[in-house]
């Protein structure tokens, strides 16, 4: 093994601070991570063991004190996550996530992205005019998608929010839940509903919707109809079918900005029935003004343990289509 010791100064205690974390926990699942022996002295970070190991552990450290600099903390998941990016070779990436504010919730807290998948689908959100945001569960494809919409809304660069997903329920049936549509596919709207209400707080929330500056809607409400002047939001998209994915996209008015999220892991069509959202991903991804961003597990940002958890069902579903593949004669 070829040995090797590596010696990076914070510049200031107050930095170090922020990169060690509390308890020296980040600095603690560094060193884990990386099986190389870490210990501060001073304001001096002193890494030993592997030179390869050491490198990578170096890198993640020195673009942590970087965004230290800018004010930025960190949790346990970020810091996972730029120990990823350093396994990968792309510890350079990690500077890219000191990418500013992209919004302000209720109680001033600020929402910034975490990972660079997520800045990825910021920015096309921005740029474009129609925006897939397929991944997992916890890579924040709705949420931010809600904080942009509320941001257009503030800024009045759109006169309302529209929100809708398919009525199509995850191992349940609605015809046996009572009231009206609206009530049956309420309980499924609700991370929406959530959404808005830490962006807003409650009282702007129910003004904007007594108003009618924010519409929340079964997809099957928006057929007939031009969206216009509209932040448009279809969630959970997956379980649209192709006929239903294309009328939506044709609501489009003039002004508008749609954002279409969804996770092709997540599908609750029946038996038989294609997935719209890939079918358009793929159909659309070279047209002008249309992004498609697709984020992956390194883009989870709920507890790290959620990463591991979609990692595992990764693996269980490929080690079953493999299972199922024919065997040539």
């Amino acid at each position: 093994m070829n040995e090797s010791v590596q010696k990076i100064s914070a510049g200031g205690s107050d930095r170090l601070q922020r990169v060690l974390g509390a308890f020296d926990e980040n600095l603690n699942l560094i060193a884990s991570e990386f099986a190389v022996n870490m210990r501060v002295e001073g304001v001096t970070v002193i890494i030993a063991g592997d030179a390869e190991k050491v490198a990578q552990a170096a890198s993640v450290v020195e673009n942590l004190l970087v965004l230290a600099a800018g004010g930025e903390s960190f949790d346990r998941g970020k810091v996972a996550y730029c120990i990823e990016l350093a396994k990968e070779g792309k510890a350079g990436d990690i500077t890219k996530l000191n990418s500013g504010v992209v919004a302000i919730t209720s109680r001033g807290k600020p929402i910034k992205c975490k990972t660079v998948g997520q800045k990825r689908y910021v920015d096309g959100i921005k740029k474009n005019s129609v925006t897939f945001g397929i991944g997992p569960a916890g890579t924040g494809k709705t949420y931010l998608a809600v904080c942009l919409a509320v941001q257009a809304l503030k800024q009045k660069q759109v006169e309302k929010i529209i929100l809708t997903r398919p009525a199509v329920e995850a191992g349940e049936k609605l015809g046996f839940l009572p009231g009206d549509l609206q009530t049956k596919v309420d309980p499924y709207l609700r991370p929406l509903y959530d959404a808005l209400q830490e962006m807003l707080g409650l009282d702007t929330y129910t003004k904007f919707m007594e108003r009618g500056s924010i519409e929340i809607a079964p997809l099957a409400y928006m057929r007939g109809r031009t969206l216009s002047n509209a932040f448009i939001i279809l969630d959970e998209a997956q379980n649209t079918t192709r006929e239903q994915m294309k009328m939506f996209l044709t609501r489009l008015g003039d002004g508008s900005k749609m954002v279409i999220t969804g996770d092709v892991t997540q599908i609750d069509l029946p038996d038989g029935k294609k997935s719209g959202l890939e079918h358009a991903a793929e159909v659309l991804k070279d047209v002008e003004d249309i992004s498609v961003i697709r984020l992956s597990d390194k883009d989870v940002v709920r507890n790290p343990l959620v990463m591991r958890i979609v990692r595992a069902y990764e693996a269980d579903g490929n080690r079953r289509n493999k299972l199922e593949e024919p065997i040539d004669q």
